[in-house]
Protein backbone atom coordinates (compact mmCIF):
# COMPACT_ATOMS: atom_id res chain seq x y z
CA UNK A 1 0.00 0.00 0.00
CA UNK A 2 1.06 3.58 -0.66
CA UNK A 3 1.31 4.94 2.89
CA UNK A 4 1.70 8.54 1.80
CA UNK A 5 -1.44 8.28 -0.31
CA UNK A 6 -3.31 6.67 2.57
CA UNK A 7 -2.38 9.56 4.85
CA UNK A 8 -3.50 12.04 2.22
CA UNK A 9 -6.93 10.46 1.90
CA UNK A 10 -7.32 10.14 5.68
CA UNK A 11 -7.41 13.93 5.76
CA UNK A 12 -10.99 13.77 4.51
CA UNK A 13 -12.01 12.07 7.77
CA UNK A 14 -10.61 14.89 9.90
CA UNK A 15 -12.18 18.25 10.63
CA UNK A 16 -8.84 20.01 10.23
CA UNK A 17 -10.14 21.58 7.01
CA UNK A 18 -12.38 23.82 9.14
CA UNK A 19 -9.28 25.73 10.26
CA UNK A 20 -8.54 26.65 6.64
CA UNK A 21 -11.99 28.05 5.83
CA UNK A 22 -12.73 31.75 6.11
CA UNK A 23 -16.40 31.49 7.01
CA UNK A 24 -16.84 35.23 6.55
CA UNK A 25 -16.42 34.62 2.81
CA UNK A 26 -18.85 31.76 2.27
CA UNK A 27 -21.79 32.44 -0.03
CA UNK A 28 -24.12 32.55 2.95
CA UNK A 29 -21.98 35.15 4.71
CA UNK A 30 -21.70 37.45 1.69
CA UNK A 31 -25.46 37.45 1.17
CA UNK A 32 -25.98 35.12 -1.79
CA UNK A 33 -29.50 33.68 -1.79
CA UNK A 34 -29.96 30.33 -0.12
CA UNK A 35 -30.19 27.44 -2.65
CA UNK A 36 -33.52 25.60 -3.02
CA UNK A 37 -34.38 23.08 -0.31
CA UNK A 38 -35.67 20.70 -2.95
CA UNK A 39 -34.56 20.10 -6.53
CA UNK A 40 -37.03 21.82 -8.88
CA UNK A 41 -39.24 19.87 -11.27
CA UNK A 42 -41.57 20.71 -14.19
CA UNK A 43 -45.01 21.96 -13.20
CA UNK A 44 -46.71 19.29 -15.34
CA UNK A 45 -44.61 16.40 -13.97
CA UNK A 46 -46.48 13.32 -12.75
CA UNK A 47 -46.62 13.30 -8.96
CA UNK A 48 -48.02 10.52 -6.80
CA UNK A 49 -49.50 11.39 -3.42
CA UNK A 50 -48.00 9.34 -0.62
CA UNK A 51 -49.78 8.22 2.54
CA UNK A 52 -49.40 10.96 5.12
CA UNK A 53 -47.54 10.38 8.39
CA UNK A 54 -49.85 8.86 10.97
CA UNK A 55 -52.31 7.62 8.32
CA UNK A 56 -50.40 4.50 7.34
CA UNK A 57 -52.29 1.22 7.37
CA UNK A 58 -50.73 -2.01 8.58
CA UNK A 59 -47.48 -0.39 9.70
CA UNK A 60 -46.71 -2.32 12.86
CA UNK A 61 -45.26 -0.68 15.94
CA UNK A 62 -41.94 -1.97 17.16
CA UNK A 63 -39.91 -0.79 20.12
CA UNK A 64 -36.61 0.88 19.38
CA UNK A 65 -34.50 -1.66 21.27
CA UNK A 66 -35.95 -4.50 19.18
CA UNK A 67 -35.35 -2.62 15.91
CA UNK A 68 -31.75 -1.88 16.87
CA UNK A 69 -31.15 -5.44 18.06
CA UNK A 70 -32.54 -6.95 14.85
CA UNK A 71 -30.78 -4.56 12.49
CA UNK A 72 -28.56 -6.25 9.95
CA UNK A 73 -27.79 -6.07 6.25
CA UNK A 74 -30.18 -8.32 4.36
CA UNK A 75 -29.40 -9.24 0.76
CA UNK A 76 -31.99 -11.92 -0.03
CA UNK A 77 -35.60 -10.84 -0.59
CA UNK A 78 -38.94 -12.46 -1.19
CA UNK A 79 -40.83 -11.78 -4.43
CA UNK A 80 -43.57 -9.98 -2.47
CA UNK A 81 -43.94 -6.34 -3.54
CA UNK A 82 -43.92 -3.42 -1.13
CA UNK A 83 -47.12 -1.45 -0.65
CA UNK A 84 -47.43 2.29 -1.18
CA UNK A 85 -48.08 2.60 2.57
CA UNK A 86 -44.73 0.96 3.28
CA UNK A 87 -42.87 3.08 0.75
CA UNK A 88 -44.50 6.21 2.18
CA UNK A 89 -43.33 5.23 5.65
CA UNK A 90 -39.76 4.52 4.54
CA UNK A 91 -39.49 7.84 2.71
CA UNK A 92 -40.85 9.77 5.68
CA UNK A 93 -38.49 7.93 8.05
CA UNK A 94 -35.44 8.82 5.95
CA UNK A 95 -36.16 12.34 4.67
CA UNK A 96 -39.59 13.40 5.92
CA UNK A 97 -40.11 17.07 6.79
CA UNK A 98 -41.25 18.06 10.28
CA UNK A 99 -43.26 21.29 10.25
CA UNK A 100 -43.03 24.06 7.65
CA UNK A 101 -40.01 25.13 5.62
CA UNK A 102 -38.83 28.54 6.87
CA UNK A 103 -36.01 30.73 5.58
CA UNK A 104 -34.44 28.08 3.39
CA UNK A 105 -34.50 25.45 6.14
CA UNK A 106 -36.75 22.45 6.72
CA UNK A 107 -36.33 20.22 9.76
CA UNK A 108 -36.51 16.55 8.87
CA UNK A 109 -36.60 13.15 10.52
CA UNK A 110 -32.81 12.93 10.24
CA UNK A 111 -30.13 15.41 11.33
CA UNK A 112 -28.05 17.42 8.88
CA UNK A 113 -25.17 19.83 9.43
CA UNK A 114 -26.62 23.33 9.60
CA UNK A 115 -30.00 21.91 8.52
CA UNK A 116 -28.71 22.06 4.94
CA UNK A 117 -29.91 18.60 3.81
CA UNK A 118 -27.82 18.31 0.66
CA UNK A 119 -29.31 14.93 -0.35
CA UNK A 120 -32.01 13.99 -2.85
CA UNK A 121 -33.74 10.60 -2.67
CA UNK A 122 -34.33 8.60 -5.84
CA UNK A 123 -36.07 5.23 -5.99
CA UNK A 124 -35.35 2.57 -8.59
CA UNK A 125 -38.74 0.87 -8.38
CA UNK A 126 -39.12 -2.73 -9.51
CA UNK A 127 -41.98 -4.19 -7.41
CA UNK A 128 -44.27 -1.74 -5.61
CA UNK A 129 -48.06 -2.07 -5.66
CA UNK A 130 -49.63 0.67 -7.74
CA UNK A 131 -46.36 1.98 -9.20
CA UNK A 132 -44.92 1.31 -12.63
CA UNK A 133 -41.30 0.24 -12.74
CA UNK A 134 -38.96 3.16 -13.25
CA UNK A 135 -37.02 5.95 -11.57
CA UNK A 136 -38.82 8.16 -9.05
CA UNK A 137 -37.72 11.02 -6.80
CA UNK A 138 -39.08 11.87 -3.37
CA UNK A 139 -40.46 15.38 -2.87
CA UNK A 140 -40.16 15.87 0.90
CA UNK A 141 -41.85 19.28 1.03
CA UNK A 142 -45.13 17.90 -0.33
CA UNK A 143 -44.58 14.24 0.66
CA UNK A 144 -45.04 13.04 -2.91
CA UNK A 145 -43.25 10.84 -5.41
CA UNK A 146 -42.18 12.42 -8.68
CA UNK A 147 -42.16 10.00 -11.60
CA UNK A 148 -38.90 10.81 -13.33
CA UNK A 149 -38.87 8.34 -16.22
CA UNK A 150 -39.31 4.67 -17.19
CA UNK A 151 -36.17 2.63 -17.77
CA UNK A 152 -35.99 -0.58 -19.77
CA UNK A 153 -34.08 -3.47 -18.17
CA UNK A 154 -33.85 -1.50 -14.94
CA UNK A 155 -33.12 -4.60 -12.86
CA UNK A 156 -30.04 -5.57 -14.88
CA UNK A 157 -28.85 -1.97 -15.12
CA UNK A 158 -28.98 -1.66 -11.34
CA UNK A 159 -26.88 -4.81 -10.98
CA UNK A 160 -24.38 -3.50 -13.52
CA UNK A 161 -24.17 -0.14 -11.71
CA UNK A 162 -23.49 -2.02 -8.45
CA UNK A 163 -20.49 -3.83 -9.97
CA UNK A 164 -22.46 -7.06 -10.32
CA UNK A 165 -23.87 -7.20 -6.80
CA UNK A 166 -27.20 -9.00 -7.41
CA UNK A 167 -29.47 -7.67 -4.66
CA UNK A 168 -30.45 -4.34 -6.31
CA UNK A 169 -31.79 -6.44 -9.18
CA UNK A 170 -33.83 -8.69 -6.86
CA UNK A 171 -35.13 -5.99 -4.53
CA UNK A 172 -38.58 -4.42 -4.56
CA UNK A 173 -36.83 -1.08 -4.88
CA UNK A 174 -33.49 0.57 -4.26
CA UNK A 175 -32.98 3.88 -2.53
CA UNK A 176 -30.35 5.99 -4.30
CA UNK A 177 -29.24 9.16 -2.57
CA UNK A 178 -27.58 11.90 -4.55
CA UNK A 179 -25.71 14.89 -3.20
CA UNK A 180 -26.25 18.44 -4.40
CA UNK A 181 -23.07 19.72 -2.74
CA UNK A 182 -23.70 23.43 -3.18
CA UNK A 183 -26.51 23.29 -0.62
CA UNK A 184 -23.85 22.55 1.98
CA UNK A 185 -21.03 24.52 0.35
CA UNK A 186 -23.20 27.64 0.46
CA UNK A 187 -22.78 27.65 4.24
CA UNK A 188 -19.54 25.77 4.91
CA UNK A 189 -17.33 26.15 1.83
CA UNK A 190 -14.57 23.53 1.79
CA UNK A 191 -15.77 22.15 5.13
CA UNK A 192 -18.99 20.95 3.47
CA UNK A 193 -17.99 17.63 1.96
CA UNK A 194 -17.15 15.59 5.03
CA UNK A 195 -20.49 16.42 6.65
CA UNK A 196 -22.41 15.49 3.49
CA UNK A 197 -20.99 11.97 3.84
CA UNK A 198 -21.93 11.93 7.54
CA UNK A 199 -25.48 13.02 6.65
CA UNK A 200 -25.81 10.08 4.24
CA UNK A 201 -24.98 7.73 7.11
CA UNK A 202 -27.72 9.24 9.26
CA UNK A 203 -30.27 8.68 6.49
CA UNK A 204 -29.34 5.09 5.75
CA UNK A 205 -29.38 4.09 9.42
CA UNK A 206 -32.96 5.35 9.66
CA UNK A 207 -33.81 3.20 6.65
CA UNK A 208 -32.38 0.12 8.39
CA UNK A 209 -34.49 0.71 11.49
CA UNK A 210 -37.65 1.57 9.54
CA UNK A 211 -37.33 -1.62 7.48
CA UNK A 212 -37.46 -3.66 10.69
CA UNK A 213 -40.91 -2.18 11.32
CA UNK A 214 -42.41 -3.39 8.03
CA UNK A 215 -40.84 -6.84 7.82
CA UNK A 216 -38.40 -5.75 5.16
CA UNK A 217 -34.65 -5.82 4.90
CA UNK A 218 -32.11 -3.48 3.40
CA UNK A 219 -28.47 -3.56 2.47
CA UNK A 220 -26.39 -0.40 2.16
CA UNK A 221 -24.23 -0.26 -0.96
CA UNK A 222 -21.20 2.01 -1.10
CA UNK A 223 -19.40 0.19 -3.94
CA UNK A 224 -20.89 1.23 -7.26
CA UNK A 225 -19.89 2.50 -10.70
CA UNK A 226 -20.15 6.24 -10.12
CA UNK A 227 -20.44 7.27 -13.75
CA UNK A 228 -22.86 4.47 -14.68
CA UNK A 229 -25.16 5.24 -11.75
CA UNK A 230 -25.13 8.97 -12.48
CA UNK A 231 -26.02 8.26 -16.10
CA UNK A 232 -28.84 5.97 -15.03
CA UNK A 233 -30.29 8.73 -12.85
CA UNK A 234 -29.67 11.32 -15.60
CA UNK A 235 -27.78 13.65 -13.27
CA UNK A 236 -24.74 15.64 -14.39
CA UNK A 237 -22.18 14.02 -12.08
CA UNK A 238 -20.80 17.38 -10.93
CA UNK A 239 -23.51 19.56 -9.40
CA UNK A 240 -25.45 16.42 -8.49
CA UNK A 241 -24.13 12.87 -8.18
CA UNK A 242 -24.94 9.57 -6.47
CA UNK A 243 -23.39 9.20 -3.02
CA UNK A 244 -25.00 6.07 -1.47
CA UNK A 245 -27.69 3.49 -2.12
CA UNK A 246 -29.54 0.67 -0.39
CA UNK A 247 -31.69 -2.13 -1.76
CA UNK A 248 -34.97 -2.94 0.03
CA UNK A 249 -37.23 -5.97 -0.11
CA UNK A 250 -39.47 -8.17 2.00
CA UNK A 251 -37.70 -10.83 4.08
Amino acid sequence: MDKDLLKQFRYFLKDSVRKRVDFSKTDQSIGIDVPPIEKPYPADALRINLVKPGEWRKIAKIDLATAIGNRQSRRIYRKQPLTLDEVSFLLWATQGVRGEAVGGHAYRTVPSAGCRHALETYLAVLHVEGLDSGIYRYLPLSHQLLYEFPEEQLSSKMVDAAFGQPYPGNAALTFIWTAIPYRMEWRYGLAAHRVIAIDAGHVCQNLYLACETIGAGTCAIAAYDQEALDRLLRVDGEEEFAIYMASVGKV
